[in-house]
């Protein structure tokens, strides 16, 4: 009986990862010269680009031709480029699904920060942390509006579960860490007895009227500016949206976080978290352990949890009947009830 012969291991996926910062900067360098932009009209050759975008043709062939290989570009038989379905869909600019203002956030302001991980590794601590007012809010002043696409999808997903109806008692929506105003903003869309209280930083809740003023909602929204713990919400909401926030809050400020945001809630009232979640064993998925890297380069205590984790404490904060629903994006919401 012949012997299996053991696969061979090589490099090649170690050489994948000392690229691997190389797509992303790809992507932005294509975004910033508006290549996805112009193929959206249709196919078009390398000279038809540079004349559109006034790129160098050396350059604009350099980054189209690798995103073939990224397969965000396709180029047929007359080496004319054009968009892949998923680049048509998230990459051109102006399209309400563009999701592009990730990718340029990564490079100005996420990878100087991530060049410093050896030094964040030995000492435990952030080098410049976002989650207080005075670093943060500049930070997230400029990244918010990036990030509305991310949440914009489960944002209307919880509005449809939620199914407010049009017409009865207002409903009361508070948006903690608001940010670019998204989660209130799909609620208010979808029922016209829907009123927001947005909670955020100065700094932040500038960007927060803004957006809700484009959507025409300012006259649906009120303002609380100032830090989470520090603020008054309120009583008598009927839901609470908290998303992406818990992460950089660390554990003790989130369980403090969610007993205050217990206290604002009606009887009756759902709380809708929203986080990077990873398994309770801690080996998946990447994308949220690659996040718990991301807050220790960025935060002082953040950090990804598990449902379970985030269930336990929102038990312990009183609510009842922790559950997830699914909703497009990078993990499912989180919901739980007071009763």
């Amino acid at each position: 009986m012949a012997t299996a012969t053991p696969a061979q291991v090589t490099p090649e996926r170690i050489m994948q990862m000392a690229w691997g910062y190389v797509p992303p900067l790809v992507l932005e360098a294509a975004i910033r010269h508006h290549v996805f932009d112009v193929l959206d009209s249709g196919p078009k050759d390398i000279w038809e680009v540079q004349k559109a975008t006034g790129a160098s043709a050396r350059g604009l062939t350099a980054i189209m031709d690798a995103l073939v290989g990224l397969n965000f570009l396709s180029k047929d038989e007359q080496n004319r480029f054009a968009l892949t379905p998923e680049s048509s869909t998230f990459l051109v600019s102006t399209k309400p699904t563009f999701f592009g203002g990730m990718i340029k956030h990564c490079s100005e302001q996420l990878i100087p920060r991530w060049l410093n991980l050896n030094e964040v590794v030995a000492t435990g601590k952030p080098v410049t942390p976002v989650n207080e007012e005075k670093s943060g809010g500049e930070f997230f002043h400029e990244f918010v509006l990036d990030i509305f696409p991310m949440s914009y999808g489960p944002a209307q997903a919880l509005a449809a579960h939620m199914n407010y109806g049009s017409s009865g008692d207002p409903v009361r929506v508070l948006d903690l860490a608001a940010g670019s105003g998204v989660w209130g903003i799909a609620q208010a869309q979808s029922s016209p007895r829907v009123r927001v209280t947005a909670v955020d930083w100065p700094e932040v809740i500038d960007v927060t009227k803004k957006t809700a003023a484009k959507f025409g909602l300012s006259d649906r929204f009120s303002f609380v500016e100032g830090d989470l713990l520090d603020v008054s919400f309120g009583s008598g909401h009927n839901v609470a949206t908290l998303g992406h926030i818990l992460h950089s809050e660390g554990e003790t400020r989130s369980r403090k976080l969610l007993a205050k945001t217990f206290a604002a809630l009606a009887s009756g009232g759902t709380i809708a978290v929203q986080e990077f979640l990873v398994n309770k064993e801690r080996t998946g998925p990447v994308n949220g352990l690659f996040f718990a890297v991301n807050m220790i380069v960025n935060t002082q205590e953040g950090n990804t949890w598990s449902f379970e984790e985030i269930g336990a404490w929102l038990e312990e904060a009183g609510f009842t009947n922790p559950r997830l629903l699914d909703a497009p994006g990078p993990s499912p919401l989180i919901l739980a009830n007071k009763r």
